[in-house]
């Protein structure tokens, strides 16, 4: 009798890209969902296979967090666990300093010297670049992103490709620098381009630099230097990356609900004159959660398109379909972040109050930007328990878009509390 098909052995595996997208300190969430899909992978017995991205990218924070993953591909579920403990123990100090931002205070909030034009003057005077000072980011980077193990996992094919963007102040191109085997080429979209490079932690700096609170950061680029900053400015197409450098399948983790129902927030919580931290929360949400939700929606319209097209005359054209899987938060995160504003170095939250509002209303009114910048232990695990959570409701969605057997029994995959840092 002849032996039963095995279409794990003859079916060749598609090419899987994980997206990660930017918005700071909310990119915790995007640790929690890596956090349950290594815990999904090893229930389904598939923790032996390959690292299941061969094809990582990601944008801003979403930068960090792929090169930190890219940099681990021999050994999944351990990077997970590493990236995991960093974010499940971070203090705003790991990530930046308030000083410039203090020395351009005085008693009076931030919002009156600005309206007032006192802010702006001392600016100028001062040379500053940013509201804050990454530096201390930096140091962090070398620790947790050893990119010298890049080529080395891409000659033992752990890995095929890292790409990282940003966004040129300089000529106003958005570039995706990517470091992937010889075969790949450079791609040119109207002010969008790949451009292969060997990812330096310059690269994450100017990808995380988020517009007016951290420093451009020069690089390179076809012979001379360019000023980048947030790769989510100007982003049109965040799915992209990933589909040029040859993912068939791409797991998306965004940074913000994908909508919003009527009855989000409760009736007049924000009404009023908007605060100058409302209006930036405002403007920061614009460049980081939207860009998202309308590629995603290109893409399926694309997707519906080519379904109808026959194989023969698709085949002719270099068209192809990609599955998408979606994983963004469930729950509003800055109403999460209103919660933890006060955990915010001093200097950060005058940002966020306005003196006429009570203490419940200025944090709410400030938590957008809040929670970009709130890079404290107890928002982040919060998110990431988020991102368990939200990832292990879909483990079906999860287990068929990867191939894995799901897990027997209800109660063999539990969601645990916030505090929880184990994959």
């Amino acid at each position: 009798m002849p032996s039963p098909p095995q279409p794990h052995a003859s079916t060749p595996v598609p090419a899987t890209g994980l997206v990660l997208t930017g918005g700071g300190a909310r990119a915790a969430y995007q640790v929690g969902v890596l956090q349950a899909l290594a815990r999904l992978r090893r229930a389904a017995g598939a923790s032996g296979q390959a690292n299941p991205f061969p094809i990582i990218t990601g944008t801003s924070a979403g930068a960090i967090n792929a090169a930190a993953l890219a940099c681990g591909t021999d050994d999944f579920d351990a990077t997970v666990r590493r990236i995991a403990q960093v974010w499940s123990r971070l203090e705003a100090g790991q990530i930046y300093r308030a000083d410039a931002l203090t020395a351009l205070r005085s008693d009076a909030p931030w919002a009156r010297l600005l309206s007032a034009g006192w802010l702006i003057a001392r600016w100028r005077r001062s040379g500053l670049r940013s509201l804050l000072d990454n530096t201390p980011l930096r140091h962090l980077l070398e620790n947790l992103v050893p990119l010298d193990r890049l080529p080395g996992l891409m000659a033992g094919g752990h890995l095929e490709a890292l790409a990282i963007t940003a966004s040129s102040y300089s000529s106003g191109e958005h570039v995706t620098f990517y470091q992937a085997g010889p075969a790949q080429q450079p791609w040119l979209r109207s002010t969008r381009i790949g451009e292969p490079v060997r990812i330096r932690h310059e690269h994450l700096l100017a990808s995380s630099a988020i517009p007016f609170v951290f420093p451009a950061m020069a690089l390179e680029l076809h012979g001379r230097s360019e000023y980048f900053g947030d790769g989510s400015m100007r982003q049109s197409a965040p799915l992209a990356a990933a589909i040029h450098l040859g993912a068939e399948r791409i797991l998306a983790i965004g940074a913000g609900r994908m909508q919003e129902p009527p009855d989000a927030l409760a009736p007049n919580a924000l009404s009023g004159d908007p605060t100058l931290a409302q209006i930036a929360g405002h403007a920061l949400s614009s460049i980081f959660l939207d860009a998202l939700t309308s590629d995603v929606e290109r893409l399926r319209r694309i997707n519906a398109t080519l379904a109808l097209v026959p194989p023969e005359a698709r085949a002719a054209t270099n068209l192809r379909p990609v599955e998408l899987l979606l994983m963004a938060p469930s729950e509003r995160i800055d109403l999460i972040a209103a919660r933890h504003a006060a955990a915010l170095p001093a200097a950060v939250r005058s940002l966020l109050g306005a003196p006429s509002l009570p203490a419940a209303s200025a944090a709410l009114k400030g938590s957008a930007l809040a929670s970009y910048l709130l890079f404290e232990a107890g928002f982040t695990r919060e998110l990431m328990a988020l991102g368990r959570a939200d990832t292990l409701r879909q483990r079906e969605a999860v287990c068929g878009f990867f191939g894995w057997n799901q897990p027997s029994g209800p109660h063999r995959l539990t969601i645990r509390t916030a505090s929880s840092t184990s994959s």
